[in-house]
């Protein structure tokens, strides 16, 4: 869920501070509980109207400083989107609007509701999973997946005691519509893996990788049963959401349920299901296990890959912003930061830790622990 930006500048350094939006949360309802298809009529996120957002940014400010970066690094014909997006984060827009295009679905949870904003995206409650490469990958690793996640989670002390952040809630007050039950473990934030959580589940990790889904964050959820999530959004629309069903109490018996939009499908173990959480959604554990899923959250396909990569560096320059800093020596040092930890992580054998293998043989990450607990909020959450 998106918090929003505000920014002063001070001196060479600019300064980004979040504040959290009061989270927009409904009590959850399930109405007939029906198992919908997967796939609905797509439509476009192209709201009546919008700000107008053809004026550049103040330099001065630390919105118009990013802005500036994104000029000098990408085509502006090719990221105009991004742009305006920008724009529209730093004028406060918020969009609450109805998307239903079809007369015989009436839902009153088609409604997309965003802080993070970027038009002309197409809009569907559930995706076809089966449409997306990555998806079908990973849908045929699940055993080894399983396995490992079975393995290493059956010993939670020594997982607590290695580990990074280990089943931590949400950190803002946007975990209310989570409830207490909700928990992560994070192994890719923001498109920077964890090390150290990476080097806990290596084939997963590596699945994932391997998978070439366009991913921002990848992390275990857990859900304690009985237990609900309450209808909320996550407030931006250029992300999906993916589940890889891990472990799901009574999986296939209904027990396990998610709603987006209206549309209503259940956790089935080995499925991969890919969702548009920018409209209402929620969820439900009716059994008195634990419900356990591997989630993404990835690039909505309509974006260019510029496009791509110009909202990552927005994202890289919320947590270094010494990316758009004046100073060259500065800004020298946060390039190179943000390139060594945006590889692939050095696996070790976990036969022998002294031994490593992995694809990146410049990663220079170090594996340890980082201060904090859960996942952070901000733009594009």
């Amino acid at each position: 869920m998106t918090d929003r930006l505000t920014y002063q500048a001070s001196d060479t350094r600019a300064e980004v501070c979040w504040i959290a939006q009061t989270t927009h949360c409904q009590a959850m309802s399930v109405r007939s509980l029906r198992c919908c298809p997967l796939t609905l009529a797509a439509t476009s996120s192209l709201p009546s109207s919008l700000p107008d957002t053809s004026r550049p940014l103040s330099p001065h400010t630390f919105a118009g400083m990013v802005e500036q970066g994104l000029k000098e690094r990408f085509d502006e014909r090719e990221i105009e989107r991004v742009l305006t997006s920008w724009r529209l984060l730093d004028q406060e827009y918020y969009r609450k609007e109805f998307v239903g295009n079809d007369p015989s679905i009436d839902s009153e949870d088609l409604v997309q509701e965003c802080h993070s904003y970027l038009p002309g995206l197409s809009i569907q409650p559930f995706w076809n999973a089966k449409d997306f490469g990555w998806a079908n990958y990973l849908e045929s690793r699940y055993s080894e997946i399983r396995k490992e996640f079975d393995a290493v989670t059956a010993n939670m002390a020594k997982l607590q005691n290695e580990g990074n952040n280990i089943w931590a809630g949400a950190l803002t007050t946007d975990a209310a519509s989570y409830g207490e039950g909700w928990k992560t473990l994070v192994l890719m934030d923001r498109g920077r893996w964890d090390p150290t959580n990476v080097n806990l589940f290596p084939i997963t990790a590596q699945a994932v990788h391997d998978s070439g889904v366009p991913a921002t964050e990848v992390f275990f959820a857990s859900m304690a049963g009985p237990s609900e999530i309450k209808k909320h959004s996550d407030f931006t629309n250029f992300v999906l959401t993916s589940h890889l069903a891990l472990d799901i109490p009574d999986s296939g018996n209904n027990k396990c349920r998610l709603t987006v939009g209206g549309v209503t499908n259940q956790w089935i173990n080995g499925h991969c299901y890919v969702f548009d959480t920018s409209l209402l959604h929620d969820a439900v554990n009716e059994s008195d296990q634990t419900r356990y899923i591997l989630m993404l959250r990835l690039w909505h396909p309509d974006l260019t890959l510029v496009e791509q990569q110009a909202l990552q560096f927005t994202f890289d320059c919320l947590e270094f912003p010494g990316l758009v800093s004046p100073d060259p020596g500065e800004r020298f040092m946060a390039e190179q930061t943000v390139e060594a930890i945006r590889n692939f992580p050095i696996l070790r054998n976990n036969n022998n830790p002294s031994e490593i293998r992995g694809f990146d043989t410049k990663s220079k990450q170090n594996n340890n622990k980082r201060k904090g607990s859960g996942k952070k909020k901000g733009f594009g959450r």
